[in-house]
């Protein structure tokens, strides 16, 4: 079920794209999230599965670990993820497992997005879904990304 979204949502979205511009300079695909509960936030973090050399460590995972960890609790009812590309199948799982209360992200994953596009694995989970938060400066970070990538040669990573 799709929600419209709310002004203050600006704030953190920004937030998750500084986060994703910063792990695209170590060679992460950008995207970042952050969790925020009450109107503060209380986790952040970035993709860094190139970094660590692990298939876990997307920014959606590695902030809803922290937000467990502020929280004291892997319940994380009331809060909102926000995080600049559509999750995966394995952080939509987190995600409904974790019991988020919203998730607002910015651009679709064509490819691997498991929200609306190559599946609705939330549907269903009492999870407010909100997307097309600043969806043009997501997509331009990732589409500079890959396109810097292609002009060194390299093999693009996956999502």
């Amino acid at each position: 079920m799709d929600h419209p979204w709310d002004p203050a949502d600006t704030a953190p979205m920004r937030d998750a794209l500084r986060l994703a511009e910063a792990t695209a300079r170590l060679g992460n695909v950008p995207v970042g999230a952050v969790v925020v509960v009450d109107g503060e936030t209380i986790a952040r973090a970035a993709n860094l599965r190139d970094t660590l050399q692990d298939p876990t460590a997307h920014a959606e995972l590695l902030a809803l670990r922290e937000a467990a960890q502020a929280m004291g609790s892997w319940r994380l009812d009331g809060v909102t993820l926000y995080v600049t590309m559509e999750p995966c199948a394995m952080c939509a799982g987190a995600i409904a497992q974790a019991r988020v209360a919203r998730l607002v992200y910015g651009v679709d994953e064509p490819k691997t997005g498991a929200v609306r596009t190559t599946a609705r694995l939330l549907d269903g989970a009492p999870v407010s879904v909100v997307e097309g938060v600043l969806a043009d400066e997501s997509k331009a970070l990732v589409t500079a990304f890959f396109d810097a990538l292609r002009q060194r040669g390299r093999a693009a990573p996956r999502r």
